[in-house]
């Protein structure tokens, strides 16, 4: 967070720091029993932004992570998440099911995907965003293309009926963004430990095939978790703020109700050997009990860096 109380946004221009925003759909793989409303699988994805600074050197690592979905303590579904930050690249990938009791009134399953380039200056830049959910015997697909920050290419089957109190998505909307999946892998600028407050002074400018948001953050707490399998460690604690943009229909309950949250809190945890961190734990109040979403297994590793011609002679 900046001195005035503003945040870092990457996707887009900054913001004061109390704008609210709504929040990405792309674990809708992990949450496809909620996808009948995306305000909430977006809310309970909590995308958030990248840091557009970087550090000098391009850190690798690799986050192999199962998550499970809840709503008042209820097991809804179960997920697997792969994020790989490579030289000069990095792609992450989700696959989820509904489980327990929900899955005797709606099965659901799907997958998501996202890649892209790292810029010399850290900074990740997004090229192909990809997403297919299956529920009740219906099957959506999107694949959207994305260069230098802009929407070159969506597609969405089948397509979204048109209703006319959506507010709708210019070309200008489709400028400055980043897909919900890259969004959600948060980049800490400078040299120090990327476990601090500095985490959460970031935001993102988001656009998800079909709604264009935006995301703030500001620190709460620290806290210690320690996974089932992988991770035991400190994880810095955020408040998500949502702001929808375009693409929604402003009388929506949800909507409202997203908008008015100040206790949605992401839990970031980092990916070894990077400045990147990631959710660890997302808690949604609802009037129904908090929905969360949260890591069983965070199993993180740094990558050795590619060889260099030169670092390959002296071998």
């Amino acid at each position: 967070m900046t001195a005035a109380g503003g945040v870092k946004r990457r996707g887009g221009t900054a913001e004061p720091h109390h704008n609210f925003d709504l929040i990405p759909a792309d674990i809708s793989a992990i949450m496809p029993c909620l996808r009948y409303d995306r305000a909430l699988l977006a809310a309970a994805t909590v995308a958030v932004a990248l840091a557009a600074a970087a550090a000098p050197a391009r850190a690798q690592g690799r986050l192999d992570g199962l998550y499970t979905a809840s709503l008042a303590g209820i097991p809804l579904g179960k997920g697997e998440w792969i994020v790989d930050i490579g030289d000069g690249q990095y792609s992450a990938a989700v696959s989820g099911v509904t489980t327990g009791l929900l899955r005797v009134f709606a099965s659901g399953q799907g997958t998501g995907m996202a890649r892209g380039a790292i810029a010399s200056n850290g900074a990740l830049v997004p090229s192909l965003y990809a997403a297919t959910i299956t529920a009740n015997k219906r099957t959506e697909e999107l694949r959207m293309a994305l260069a230098g920050g802009v929407v070159k290419d969506l597609s969405i089957e089948p397509p979204t009926p048109p209703v006319p109190e959506r507010i709708p998505v210019t070309d200008a909307h489709r400028r400055g963004v980043l897909d919900p999946m890259t969004a959600s892998l948060v980049r800490v600028p400078g040299n120090a430990d990327p476990m601090s407050p500095e985490a959460c002074a970031q935001g993102a400018s988001v656009f998800d095939g079909r709604l264009r948001y935006d995301l703030t953050m500001a620190f709460r707490r620290m806290e210690t978790v320690k996974a089932e399998k992988g991770y035991a460690g400190p994880v810095v604690v955020c408040t998500v703020f949502f702001n929808p943009i375009a693409g929604y229909i402003p009388d929506r309950p949800a909507i409202k109700y997203l908008t008015r949250q100040r206790d949605m809190e992401v839990w970031l945890a980092p990916i070894a050997g990077t400045r990147i961190v990631v959710p660890y734990r997302v808690a949604i109040p609802t009037p129904l009990g908090t929905a969360a979403l949260q890591a069983t297994e965070f199993v993180s590793a740094p990558r050795p860096p590619r060889p260099t011609p030169t670092s390959a002679r002296v071998q």
